[in-house]
């Protein structure tokens, strides 16, 4: 395991601070600085950036992120025993560390960033990464606040993150996050990496903003895609009848076919159906 800097190693910390993962905060801590540098490499060059980590418990992302040259680093993390070992990392690092206790889900992320390009890169806890991921996708004005997005979730979140119409995985998540960003799974992390290992494998998630998607109401695009995908082996024209209107007129103005099911249409399809229904209700 490798040695990246003159902190304690990771299992040390862990006994010293009492930071034994805790399942209702989702924790899964890795210990491999190997393998936390190489997630902090694939976000990219970051020597001219801040990088928000959220949930970094004992450190060993942050402090690969550190060593890999990130400008600054903001770690938002709600477990206070977690917070003696970050002051220890950020005493090394001087002047590059800021620790913020609070919940991710209600922290102003962009309000923490005065300056400089952006990148969010962290080990989400289990427990909200899908919906953290979401707030991400659904800030408004768009372009967001940051570059890009590097995250580890559980192997078969990724691949509803990134699945298209041609996979089994395609869903609500996979059309917000291709309608707005461009999503790769990078790779994936074996259960037996963490402290306590999890029950499945994790996948790392890379996710650039597009500059231009699409033209799109996100609350219609919620809307049709809820209808759709609530009744997923429903033909259209049966499962978007919920959203009560001329939903025939809209699959047809949408130029879908209202025998397709939610699981065979596009991004773009969903795009147009939502600005359909736009016009349909204003």
């Amino acid at each position: 395991m490798a040695q990246i800097d003159d902190l304690p190693p990771l299992r040390d910390v862990i006994e010293r601070h009492d930071l034994r993962a805790k399942k209702s905060l989702g924790q899964n801590f890795l210990l491999d600085l190997n393998l936390t540098c190489r997630i902090a490499r694939s976000a990219g060059d970051l020597t001219n950036h801040t990088v928000i980590e959220v949930g970094p418990g004992p450190g060993g992302l942050t402090r690969a992120l550190l060593h890999e040259g990130a400008k600054r680093v903001i770690a938002i993390e709600m477990d206070p025993r977690a917070l003696g070992a970050l002051e220890e990392i950020s005493a090394h690092y001087p002047g590059r560390l800021e620790v913020i206790e609070g919940d991710a889900l209600k922290v102003d992320m962009a309000s923490l960033v005065d300056e400089g390009p952006v990148r969010i890169v962290a080990n989400l806890p289990y427990n909200v990464g899908t919906q953290l991921l979401l707030n991400w996708l659904e800030l408004d004005p768009w372009p967001p606040f940051y570059e890009s997005l590097t995250l580890m979730f559980q192997k078969e979140v990724a691949e509803r993150i990134i699945a298209t119409e041609e996979d089994k995985a395609y869903g609500r998540l996979g059309v917000i996050a291709g309608w707005r960003t461009h999503a790769d799974k990078l790779f994936d992390v074996a259960k037996e990496c963490f402290s306590p290992p999890p029950k499945v494998t994790s996948s790392i998630v890379h996710l650039t903003p597009k500059a231009n998607p699409l033209p799109c109401n996100l609350r219609s695009l919620e809307q049709v895609t809820a209808a759709a995908f609530g009744q997923r082996r429903k033909m259209l024209r049966q499962s978007l009848k919920s959203l009560n209107v001329d939903h025939l007129a809209l699959i047809e103005d949408a130029g879908l076919d209202p025998t397709q099911r939610a699981e065979t249409v596009s991004v773009e399809g969903f795009v147009a159906m939502a600005n359909c229904l736009d016009r349909m209700r204003n």
